[in-house]
């Protein structure tokens, strides 16, 4: 891959990256899911920053419209449940990957079919093991790398509607922790981001879903479909914290296993696991 030259003044929607032309070690960067949310806003943030990246989305015309407004990065469209795409990853000198592509799914588990719970353990949980086992071997070959998962709050926390999502994430909060322990004496770091309600839309689409899996006059879970919205959809916040979350564990010289967000969030979950035991 050759050099991408640091570019200043991009924005990611109403959002300006922080742009460094510091003299900062470039490294070869593969996000997925970039093609919106915050994988969008760290591919662009890390190219403005003068890191060599590569933004896989999961649509040619979202490759299509990165790479027009953002050619200072390499676009590229890939199905992080294909295998033949997966291993095209192997060759492309990954130095950190950022396992950001995720599919939302609520709905009542009485209800909710189990070809939509399987997809979302297929992006989630088994695309997210797939991309990685497709970059270690060169980190390891190389003595170094970096892994940060995109994890949520919902990998925490569960309630009624939530679980098809949240089941996915309790599981690559398993996989990090252990995956951490594992590639630690090879040198390749790896840690996760868990971000609480941030307005990307992700959590729009997730929510609105809900509905079609309730039962006509089911109005207890109508009801906790109100409450579920309230709760995600009330009050998200700026995604830019979390993109500059990433882009900074990406150029960090180690980083913690966890790091949750919003500042406070921590706080407010044990708060919330206290209360419920």
């Amino acid at each position: 891959m050759c050099g991408v030259p640091a570019a200043v003044g991009c924005t990611f929607g109403d959002l300006t990256p922080t742009c460094n032309t510091s003299t900062m070690t470039q490294r070869t960067i593969l996000i997925t899911g970039a093609g919106s949310g915050f994988g969008k806003g760290a591919a662009i943030e890390l190219a403005a920053r003068g890191h060599v990246v590569i933004a896989a989305t999961e649509t040619v015309r979202q490759a299509g419209a990165l790479a027009a407004a953002h050619p200072e990065l390499t676009a590229l469209t890939l199905d992080v449940t294909l295998s033949a795409d997966v291993a095209q990853v192997a060759d492309l000198g990954v130095e950190v990957l950022i396992n950001n592509a995720g599919l939302g799914v609520m709905a009542p588990m009485s209800t909710v079919p189990l070809d939509k719970v399987r997809a979302s353990f297929e992006v989630n949980v088994f695309g997210m093991i797939a991309m990685s086992q497709a970059v270690v071997p060169a980190m390891i070959e190389r003595g170094w790398g970096r892994i940060i998962n995109v994890s949520s709050i919902a990998g925490k926390l569960a309630s009624p509607l939530t679980s098809p999502y949240c089941m996915t994430k309790h599981a690559v909060e398993a996989y990090t922790v252990s995956l951490r322990g594992e590639l630690a004496p090879h040198g390749i770091d790896v840690c996760k981001v868990n971000p609480g309600p941030y307005n990307t839309g992700f959590n729009d689409r997730m929510v609105d879903g809900i509905t079609e899996h309730i039962a006509s006059g089911d109005e207890a879970t109508h009801a906790a479909n109100r409450v579920i919205r309230d709760l995600v959809l009330s009050d998200q916040l700026d995604p830019y914290e979390v993109v500059a979350t990433l882009a900074d564990l990406a150029e960090a010289r180690e980083t913690p296993l966890e790091t949750l967000l919003p500042e406070g969030l921590a706080e407010l979950l044990q708060e919330t696991i206290d209360a419920e035991s």
